[in-house]
């Protein structure tokens, strides 16, 4: 019973994985030290969260923001979005690494990053709708000699589902809002089609820069017809325009590559400075093994069986669009062991 019923929530998991097949950052990675972002899946059920570097969200399906959201809160940081508790500290020069779950290959588009001065309080507690937002860096279509062509978010796929970023060196030290974002471009050829997927991390850089870039509110970034927006990607392309402000004097992207994970670190609470930004660390290259965090099971040989355990039920609306909620709840039961069998004695007559 027990292999039973181990192959039927090994099903059910892998079932509601595949229906929740966008995506979200996991993880950054500062010169080898690994910060944990929100988890959509995990934190939203647990009584006591973490306290983690990435805003959280409602956006449990792994789903997206639609054009027609545009204007709405929900662009900035994704939908329902709310505040990190903490943040991560990296000098300016240095490189962020965001690492997703997954990115489905159908999902052509650019790969886009900005920053939002969040002021002495810091960004746990700013009004994201008030802050005003730079782009630092972008891409967008690689090869458009065939459609759909290659884009930033298959470079990003092939890098492991990971994509690194720049902060300018020229940036002024304070706290800042780091929004990365890839914008699918499948169904752009159709008003409303497209599908943007932010994800907002809280940065304290430090450094000896003196730039304050002005920008634009979040809300203003994208309208739904802009050329970069309602795009069709299903024609031979010979350059496409990212949408979106010009990125900022010292901003640009950089060669993708991964960063590895030399340890862990808890996310800085507080404005009272997080102490100096983890010291550069070597980089692997796009061919390594992806980076992500790991969770390990680990099984019991005792004899006295566990009690009956029962999962919480995981909630996971399919990939696109809004089809119907699934909930999955599953029973595993161990089987009690049986006593071990009496062997009878063997008398040996003379």
């Amino acid at each position: 019973m027990h292999s039973i019923t181990s192959k039927t929530l090994l099903a059910a998991v892998a079932g509601a994985a595949s229906v929740a097949a966008h995506g979200h950052v996991t993880n950054i990675v500062i010169n080898g030290v690994s910060y944990q972002n929100y988890d959509p899946f995990s934190h939203p059920y647990q009584q006591n969260p973490p306290t983690v570097v990435g805003f959280g969200t409602q956006a449990t399906d792994n789903g997206f923001v639609e054009p027609a959201a545009f204007n709405s809160r929900d662009i900035i940081c994704h939908r329902g979005s709310t505040n990190a508790g903490g943040h991560a500290v990296v000098a300016a020069g240095d490189n962020v690494f965001l690492q997703w779950d997954t990115w489905p290959e159908s999902h052509h588009g650019p790969v886009i990053e900005y920053l939002a001065a969040c002021g002495a309080s810091g960004c746990e507690k700013a009004d994201i709708t008030s802050l005003d937002f730079f782009k630092i860096s972008e891409a967008g279509l690689i090869d458009g000699s065939s459609a759909p062509g290659r884009w930033a978010s298959d470079e990003l796929i092939s890098n492991g589902n990971g994509w690194m970023v720049k902060i300018p060196s020229n940036i002024k030290p304070g706290f800042y809002l780091l929004r990365h974002e890839i914008i699918a471009l499948h169904s752009g050829n159709q008003p409303n089609g497209a599908q943007n997927y932010p994800q907002c991390i809280n940065l304290e850089i430090t450094g000896s820069g003196t730039a304050t870039p002005s920008g634009v509110k979040g809300t203003a970034l994208y309208t739904p017809n802009d050329a970069g927006i309602l795009f069709n990607i299903y024609q031979p392309m010979s350059s496409y325009p990212v949408p979106g402000p010009v990125v900022i004097s010292g901003g640009g992207s950089v060669p993708q590559s991964r960063s590895a994970i030399a340890r862990s670190a808890s996310a800085v609470v507080g404005t009272g400075g997080g102490g100096a930004a983890p010291t550069a660390a070597p980089t692997t290259t796009s061919n390594a093994a992806p980076v992500v965090p790991t969770t390990t099971l680990r099984t019991s040989t005792a004899a006295v069986p566990p009690p009956a355990t029962t999962a919480k039920p995981t909630t996971s609306p399919a990939a696109c669009g809004s089809a119907p909620k699934v909930t999955v709840t599953v029973t595993v039961k161990a089987k009690k062991p049986k006593a071990p069998r009496a062997h009878p004695r063997h008398v040996i007559l003379n």
